[in-house]
Order: C-alpha cells, then structure tokens, then sequence
C-alpha cells in the first residue's frame, strides 16, 4: 500500500470523528421551538436564525473534507497497479481449482456360485 493511502485513511478517520463531535456540540432549530411561543423572538415558528456561526462553517468545512478523502481514497484503491481483483485470484494456482471428487470404489459384488459341471467318468 502507498503511503497516501494510509494518510487518507489517518485523515479521513480523525475528519469523520471530528465531524461527529462537532454535530453533537450544536444545538438543532427545535431546541429554540419552547422560546417561539412568548420568549420574545421574532415571529416565525422556529426564532429568529442568524447568520451561520463558527461550529456551523467549521463542520460545512469539515464534511467538504471528508467527501474530498472519500473521492481520494476510491481513486487510489481503483489505481492500485497489479493487486488482484478478488480474493479468489489471491489463491496460489495450486489452491484455485480442487480437483473434482472422485467416487468412492465400491467393491465387485461377487457372483452367484456357479454350479460345478459333473465330468462322466
């Protein structure tokens, strides 16, 4: 494997859990939805939404990373020159293709006695 490959692995990982925190730390629209009622916002439903703030853009900024390393990352698996395709190619030649079973013998059954011919004397 490439040494790119195991950045963009390490990088998208450490995108994907940050993105993660950064999604459980804000707080959604509904939250504001008791506040509508009388708490003095404006008069849509939901309050007043004002311009996106720092947690917001850092997590847009984020998910744009982490689609570019999901793009990278199936770019360089397609590109790997010589890898087999499947795990079944992986298999030495030898382990391939099992020889067909062969039936078990079965032994000859034994023919009826057959009678002794009587010589005349």
């Amino acid at each position: 494997m490439s040494m790119w490959f195991n950045v963009a692995i390490v990088v998208h990982i450490l995108v994907a859990a940050a993105i993660i925190g950064l999604v459980l730390l804000q707080h959604g629209k509904g939250a504001d939805m008791g506040s509508g009622f009388g708490g003095g916002a404006s008069g849509s439903l939901f309050g007043a939404t004002g311009s996106a703030n720092f947690l917001s853009r850092t997590t847009a900024a984020l998910a744009t990373v982490f689609f570019l390393t999901s793009l990278a990352l199936a770019y360089l698996v397609a590109q790997k020159p010589g890898e087999a395709e499947s795990v079944v190619d992986r298999l030495p030649a030898t382990q391939q293709k099992a020889p067909p079973a062969q039936p078990a013998a079965q032994p000859e059954k034994p023919s009826a006695p057959q009678p002794e011919k009587s010589v005349p004397q």
